[in-house]
């Protein structure tokens, strides 16, 4: 942060810098500075009705046998809340029910089930509302939802609050003994603070209420806590970084794994004997002066028993059969056909 500030003199003035005495001539001096801000956090700027957050810069000017000149400038400071962690992505949802009654009497019971789709959010996003309003009483409902702000002040051991509704959604009126549902029903985050938490004495909260109105008793009311960020989501976010991340560690330990280049095969002679050899080229040589006499028995004897072929051995296991593998079957009309279909 960096300020500049123009005092005009019109005499000889004295203050002390650095422990050094400084005149100065009468004219006016500017003096730029800079200050650094602490490394740990510091809570967002707020104007509240019982408390305030305030940061400004003092500046005071001495002069020999006059009052001292003091200004002071406001700046505002607001606290990163970043989105993208994996607790404010996690989604909200909950149930609650309640028994209609007025005085003795039992009007049924009604319920509500609310869903969104995570925690954290910026200022002019839609938060999509999942929902559904079982209305099992005599009596029509008015479903509803609402984006509430709750102002928390603490001193001197006691707690002041202040609640106040920035958006609402309203539905269609529910019969009785009838369901409502809604499928993502939009209700916009208009232009508000960012949340509070990590100040002792000043909290700002938000809240997503999903509330049932039954007329002659009290509504129904399902919260969702929200916390208003100042980083956006991101595309990409925190999720498919750690699966990016994941993948890239299976990869190394893939190519650790495989060699880049496979070891060609050993030579005949590293695997055979100088013997070996002699012996299988004498056996060849006697198979190959064999009469035709006894060629025509081994083929005669050969073809009067069924031909059996030999087959090495696979070092891997051969693939299954088609319709095996189908983790998700369906009839034979909808996909193509196979041989033992």
């Amino acid at each position: 942060m960096h300020r500049t500030r123009g005092l005009k003199i019109p005499y000889l003035a004295s203050f002390k810098d650095n422990g050094e005495l400084t005149v100065l001539a009468a004219g006016r001096h500017e003096y730029p500075f800079s200050f650094q801000l602490p490394e740990e956090t510091l809570v967002t700027s707020f104007e509240g009705k019982h408390g305030s957050i305030r940061y400004w810069v003092k500046v005071k000017l001495h002069r020999p046998w006059c009052t001292v000149r003091k200004i002071k400038k406001e700046f505002t400071v607001i606290e990163p809340i970043d989105i993208n962690t994996p607790a404010l992505l996690a989604p909200q949802a909950g149930t609650k029910e309640k028994n209609a009654r007025v005085w003795y009497r039992n009007f049924g019971q009604v319920c509500v089930t609310a869903k969104i789709d995570r925690k954290g959010y910026t200022p002019g996003e839609v938060i999509p509302v999942f929902a559904e309003f079982d209305n099992a009483t005599s009596r029509s409902i008015v479903p509803k939802a609402y984006i509430t702000q709750t102002q928390t002040f603490i001193a001197r051991g006691t707690m002041k609050q202040k609640r106040a509704v920035v958006a609402t959604l309203s539905g269609d009126p529910v019969g009785p003994s009838r369901r409502e549902t809604w499928h993502g029903r939009a209700i916009k985050i208009p232009p508000v603070g960012p949340s509070i938490l990590q100040c002792r004495i000043i909290k700002v909260e938000y809240t997503l209420k999903v509330c049932v109105e039954v007329p002659g008793t009290s509504k129904l009311c399902l919260e969702l806590p929200l916390v208003m960020g100042t980083i956006p989501l991101h595309p990409f976010g925190s999720r498919t970084s750690s699966v990016s991340s994941q993948y890239s560690v299976n990869l190394e330990w893939l190519r650790m794994a495989i060699s880049e280049q496979p070891e060609p095969p050993p030579d005949y002679s590293s695997v055979v004997t100088n013997e070996e050899a002699v012996q299988n080229a004498a056996n060849t040589n006697n198979n190959s002066s064999c009469p035709e006499e006894d060629l025509s028995e081994d083929l005669s004897g050969i073809l009067g028993r069924p031909l059996m072929a030999y087959v090495q051995e696979f070092r891997f296991r051969p693939p299954p059969v088609y319709c095996e593998v189908d983790p998700n079957p369906q009839p034979c009309n909808m996909r193509p056909r196979c041989m033992t279909c």
